[in-house]
């Protein structure tokens, strides 16, 4: 993933308040006391409140992410080093274009950048990209033909990814189901949907960089391209505004979704919709929305992969004399045979009655016969138990033979 240019002008520590060396507990608590704090729907009409809820949102969905953490943090680290220094429309900073190095072993730029010790800035391996870093973004086509240079067109900036949560009963996560799920978010604008002009017009292409985004440079025998300040690496000039969004495409405002649950979603699992996250400026793609389900437990069934487990309580003489007994399950109850001479503990399973599984089938209940001790017997029942209990002993039965030694 190459680093955005806008990062580099930003410092989403400070946006969030944290050191630059905070945990990842630390930028998960801060995030959420600030979306707390300036959450539109808190803050209805301030637009300062909104703007910073926008930093903070930017702020997290790349501090919070292990491999963005790590480009933004190498990249910040080079631009301290003054060993990449950006500005204007030269990314190294300088007035100069490229000279070559005597000797023969790459190129400087007049500012001193050593070309030939990419391998050394950026990581190991001849594609300079072992830090993350996409040398073809930073150097905006450097190396290609021009013809090809200036025909690149500027990757579009997706919007940022969300982060959304639900809680699902026991069964309804087993079996599936679809949600309405509502969201507060930079949306596309209604008005103009995304693309930032106003109703009844349309961006136009930009005429200073024929639609490509980028405009070519020519230096000696190198040329190089770099984003059209014309259209901000756009490719597109939008001559009336929409004014419900001041041209950016995007306003702040509450959507609902429909969210299909899969059937078998475990408790904890992060449901990914597509495009569902924040939109992009001017048209771009919108980022993903990521759903994480919890699942509350049910009073009956515990789950274990595909199959579902089921403690069933019996009497003595069920087990004894065996019988046949109504089991719940997800879609019903049905009657289950406990064999004669059943021991206390043993697991019945019955199979396809477990969790439906997405290619199809299920997997199986598994259930565990208890034996339930009465709390009260009356004199008739007594009488018969002692008979019984009298009976055994005659036949020689000790549930404890062998045990113990």
């Amino acid at each position: 993933m190459a680093v955005q240019r806008e990062w580099l002008d930003r410092d989403f520590y400070a946006d969030l308040g944290v050191a630059s060396d905070a945990s990842a507990a630390d930028i998960k608590k801060a995030y959420r006391k600030l979306a707390a704090q300036l959450h539109p729907d808190r803050n209805p009409g301030d637009t300062a409140a909104e703007e910073r809820f926008k930093k903070v949102s930017e702020a997290n969905s790349v501090l919070s992410d292990a491999t963005k953490r790590k480009e933004y943090d190498e990249a910040r680290a080079l631009m301290a080093s003054g060993r990449y220094r950006g500005g204007g429309g030269d990314p190294f900073g300088g007035a100069g274009g490229f000279t070559a190095r005597p000797g023969g072993g790459g190129y400087t730029t007049t500012g001193g950048f050593d070309i030939g010790d990419l391998g050394d800035l950026f990581g190991a391996g001849g594609g300079g990209g072992g830090a993350g870093f996409d040398i073809g973004d930073l150097f905006g086509g450097m190396g290609r033909s021009r013809g090809r240079a200036a025909q690149q067109p500027q990757r579009p900036r997706r919007g940022n990814d969300l982060q959304a949560e639900t809680t699902l009963a026991f069964r309804d996560a087993v079996k599936g189901n679809t949600i309405r799920l509502e969201v507060t978010s930079p949306s596309p604008c209604t008005s103009c949907h995304g693309s930032g002009a106003k109703a009844g017009t349309s961006p136009r292409t930009c005429t200073a960089c024929n639609g490509s985004g980028f405009i070519q440079r020519d230096q000696g025998h190198f040329g190089f391209a770099e984003p059209d300040p014309e259209c901000q690496g756009t490719g597109t000039r939008i001559d009336e505004p929409c004014p419900d969004c001041s041209g950016s495409g995007v306003q702040v405002r509450k959507r609902t979704i429909n969210v299909k649950i899969p059937v078998g979603v475990e408790d904890g699992q992060r449901i990914r919709l597509t495009g569902q996250g924040e939109a992009g400026q001017r048209g771009t793609p919108s980022g993903d929305l990521y759903v994480t389900v919890h699942v509350t437990p049910d009073p009956l069934f515990t789950r274990s992969g595909n199959d579902l487990k089921l403690t069933l309580p019996v009497s003595f003489s069920e087990l004894v004399l065996g019988a046949t007994v109504s089991v719940p399950t997800l879609d019903g109850k049905v009657g289950v045979k406990i064999p004669p001479h059943t021991a206390d503990g043993r697991v019945l399973r019955l199979k396809g009655r477990g969790v439906p599984k997405r290619a199809g089938g299920a997997g199986d209940l598994l259930v565990t016969v208890k034996v339930a001790v009465p709390p009260k017997l009356d004199e008739a029942a007594l009488d018969a138990m002692k008979a019984y209990a009298e009976a055994e002993k005659a036949d020689g039965f000790d549930p404890r033979a062998g045990w113990g030694r």
